[in-house]
């Protein structure tokens, strides 16, 4: 059902107000004093202005990040110069009167010079209009570059970090780089909080993947850190994004060859809690490009510890106590293998298609874990058991991708096509031993096989209006089909055959079929200081659930409309100042409706709720960012509000069993506040880092005194990254992150930190890099509490990690590239519209 709150639209008038006073408040004041420090070369004694907008000729696309310089036609020494935006326009500003020359330069293009640009005190302003590169092919030699790219970037709607510059996380995966990215904090499962959301949508090179609907840790674990790119933060989604994702969207760009051209590369490392191997080769000749590439990673030696106490109440007054211990052993291997075709058509139409095939196995075992229950603290039971737990997955991505730009700048069309399916066996197997010879008395076992699978077609439109606006419209339609095939056995001593349980609480078939279609417009005005970008979307749920030989579970069908807004103001001195809001939505995955049972550990069951809604939510956000010296600053407000909040409900089975299921009975609030700097102290050394803190709200809305919840408190995270350059060939960096105790409904998650140090070596003109890594060098274990308090329940467990990690990195490419004239932006399908959390539960895509 489609609804507004009325406090949507005071919070709306709000923010608005807000940030059009900020905009006045943060103007400088005027006169000489209130100038801004130009930059060193930057001519300081004139209020001349030149303009323009930069294109490709042959597409008449953007040029984005062109580089522009003014420079003095007596001796041909630049006196000012800047770079474009992402719509290819550029202004230079403060020019004294004189006659310059202009030079435009980017990778890939011809140089192009504008021979005489007059400014006069009549005739300030000089409107150059619209420029034209043109291609150029010639091959590739070694490029030096003086300096660091900054790993941090701020642009209008999202925060980027750059990954390819971060040497730390060499021979490491996806996770290892998100820990690094501002906002992002991520806990040792892999599961990844923005500003403590976890209700978030990862996107990967704009596709979305059925392995992330399963397991965003899964998923990210099979991707090395390698072949990242960047990776961006945007906390406020525009309406050509997905409703889903209440905290907001994590776009991960991995590395794509637009070089005309073969290479081969090696990647591998080999330390003692894992290694790796990667192979990527691609082939680009005319309009044709191939891309084959296959990466591998093993993790052993993996060891830890689990403690569990927990303290019920029974019906007759009694307290139960029950003290578990075991120690714990995990092993992995995964890998993620990728066939990309892309053509040319002509210079109007561009095709691509790509297939990616995963497979990700995980084994945790618990040796000898030792359960002793207690009554009045007299001793009730003891038992030790062995439990081995089995989380395999294997999946695959077939996208299909159709572009066709005009003849006017910035209009095209896309269509988008995807096939997603993700396979899953989710096991365990628990043994009950004698505590004299240690053989079975009595064994049970689950066996859960699961599949997601989903077929998309989506369909964008854009054009410009006049010279600085923009309408986008669009529709998407996800066919998505869920069913877990669950059974419960058990059997008597080493040797008995295993008997099927057949009660259907234990033993079923659950199908739940959805089908989401959608539109939206959205519309950009772009001014000399002022950008606003509103949006209308509008989503239909409908939903089909069954169990196996039993009648439909009804759920209703509904809509809703989600709007937004992303307003931006450009300050005198180059600072920006940034506000939003929009409405989000987050539907449950698998995790949150499987009815299947898990009871690896039997006195700790999960079962899922077929009948939760999804939840909603309102995000607003205010944020500022500065240039200071070499010192770049970032401030960010946000305030965020979710109804119908799926929250766990916590009961008591018997004495000691405590069985959580979900339900959509909690509101959340968390206000918070980000700061980001990087510091570029020269040439050879940069930091960066930030804090995120907030502090949550959280209530699950129960009269019910026995089940009755509600928490709240600060939460801080943080992490400081750095950077030195040695000399040409040999580089350090060390990073550092923590994540503060976590709020929790009904108690808390303590805090966790680690550090890390490596050294690389370039040789072979920098072709090749051999280099050494260390983690948590210092620290042998660490351990993690958990506490749950209510009326019926205590519980507290720990966690034992022993992640002390040492390894070593060998890269090597080869192959000879030549630039490639026609690089084109990647389109592609985002889905990422279900509610993840506990066991990694995710959503990815890009």
């Amino acid at each position: 059902m489609t609804h507004f709150p009325k406090s949507i639209y005071v919070s709306f008038f709000i923010l608005v107000f807000l940030s059009y006073s900020g905009f006045a408040i943060a103007q400088p004041p005027q006169g000489n004093a209130g100038r801004p420090v130009p930059p060193q070369n930057q001519v300081q004694n004139g209020d001349g202005k030149i303009s323009g907008t930069i294109l490709d000729k042959e597409n008449q696309q953007p040029i984005p990040y062109a580089t522009i310089a003014l420079v003095n036609p007596a001796n041909d020494k630049p006196v000012d110069g800047t770079v474009a935006d992402d719509r290819g326009k550029f202004q230079l500003k403060n020019i004294a009167t004189g006659t310059y020359k202009l030079t435009i330069s980017f990778i890939g293009y011809e140089a192009f010079e504008v021979k005489s640009v007059e400014i006069t005190e009549k005739e300030n302003n000089v409107e150059l209009g619209t420029l034209f590169l043109a291609s150029e092919a010639k091959e590739l030699d070694e490029v030096v570059v003086q300096g660091q790219r900054d790993l941090i970037e701020e642009k209008v709607d999202r925060t980027v970090y750059n990954a390819e510059n971060d040497q730390t996380t060499k021979g490491g995966d996806a996770t290892d780089v998100l820990k690094r990215v501002p906002m992002l904090s991520v806990d040792l499962d892999g599961n990844v909080y923005m500003r403590g959301s976890q209700n978030i949508k990862v996107l990967i090179d704009n596709k979305p993947s059925t392995i992330a609907a399963t397991s965003v840790g899964d998923a990210l674990k099979q991707i090395p850190a390698d072949q990242i790119k960047s990776v961006e933060v945007i906390t406020s989604p525009s309406a050509r994004y997905d409703a889903e994702g209440t905290g907001g969207i994590i776009n991960i760009i991995t590395k794509k060859n637009r070089l005309q051209g073969g290479t081969l590369s090696i990647d591998t490392s080999v330390g003692n809690r894992g290694s790796n191997l990667g192979l990527n080769g691609s082939y680009r000749q005319g309009k044709l490009g191939i891309s084959l590439g296959g990466f591998g990673r093993t993790g052993y030696n993996i060891l830890g510890s689990f403690e569990n106490t927990q303290r019920t109440t029974d019906s007759d007054g009694n307290e139960i106590m029950t003290i578990q211990q075991a120690d714990t052993r995990n092993n992995m291997l995964f890998g993620r293998y990728t066939l990309g075709l892309d053509y040319d058509i002509n210079k109007k139409n561009w095709i691509s298609a790509s297939l990616q095939l995963g497979a990700f196995n995980f084994r945790n075992k618990q040796d000898g874990l030792l359960t002793q229950t207690f009554m009045n603290e007299a001793l009730l039971n003891s038992n030790v058991r062995d439990v081995n737990m089995a989380n395999l997955s294997q999946n695959m991505d077939l996208s299909l991708t159709y572009v066709h730009t005009y003849d006017k700048p910035q209009q095209e069309l896309n269509i988008l096509t995807l096939y997603s399916r993700n396979n899953r066996t989710n096991d365990f197997v628990n043994d009950i031993l004698s505590q004299d010879d240690e053989s079975a008395i009595d064994r049970f076992k689950n066996e859960n096989l699961s599949y997601n699978q989903e077929m998309t077609i989506q369909a964008d439109y854009q054009t410009p209006i006049g010279k600085n606006q923009v309408l986008e419209l669009g529709g998407k339609e996800i066919l998505r089909n869920v069913s877990s095939d669950y059974q419960f056995f058990v059997a008597s001593g080493a040797d008995g055959e295993y008997v099927a349980v057949e009660d259907r609480e234990f033993s079923n078939v659950f199908n739940y079929d959805q089908n989401v279609m959608a539109g939206y417009a959205a519309y950009t005005l772009n001014l000399s200081k002022y950008s606003i970008k509103p949006g209308l979307r509008y989503e239909y749920t409908t939903i089909q659930a069954n169990f196996q030989e039993e009648e439909e579970v009804e759920i209703p069908s509904y809509g809703i409309l989600v709007p937004s807004v992303n307003l931006s103001r450009k300050l005198e001195n180059g600072n920006m100042i940034k506000a939003a809001y929009n409405r989000r939505i987050q539907r449950p995955s698998l995790q949150f409706l499987n009815p299947s049972l898990q009871a690896s550990n039997p006195l700790n069951i999960t079962q899922g709720n077929p009948d939760l809604e999804p939840e909603y939510t309102n995000n607003y956000e205010l944020s500022y960012s500065t240039y200071l010296k070499g010192t770049s600053l970032n401030f960010s407000t946000f305030m965020r509000n979710t109804t119908g909040s799926i929250q766990p409900i916590r009961s008591l089975v018997g004495q000691d069993t405590i069985l959580t299921t979900y339900e959509n009975i909690g509101s959340e609030d968390a206000y918070g506040l980000s700061v980001f700097s990087n510091v570029n102290i020269s040439n050879k050394f940069s930091l960066n880092g930030g804090t995120d803190v907030y502090y949550a709200v959280l209530d699950n809305k129960v009269n019910d005194p026995l089940y009755r919840a509600d928490n709240q408190g600060w939460v801080l995270s943080g992490r400081l990254f750095g950077n030195y350059n040695i000399t040409d060939t040999w580089g350090l960096q060390f990073f550092g992150f923590y994540r503060g105790r976590q709020v929790q409904l009904q108690g808390y998650q303590t805090g966790f930190g680690i550090y890390s140090l490596s050294v690389k070596k370039d040789f072979n003109d920098k072709k090749g890099s051999i280099g050494f890594g260390a983690e948590n060098f210092f620290t042998s274990e660490f351990k993690m509490r958990t506490e749950v308090n209510s009326p019926l329940i205590s519980q507290s467990s720990v966690n034992g990690m022993r992640n002390m990690g040492f390894k070593i990195n060998f890269s090597y490419r080869i192959g000879k590239l030549n630039v490639d004239p026609r690089q084109r932006r990647k389109k592609s399908i985002q889905n990422n519209d279900l509610k993840d959390g506990g066991n990694n539960q995710m959503n990815i895509s890009q």
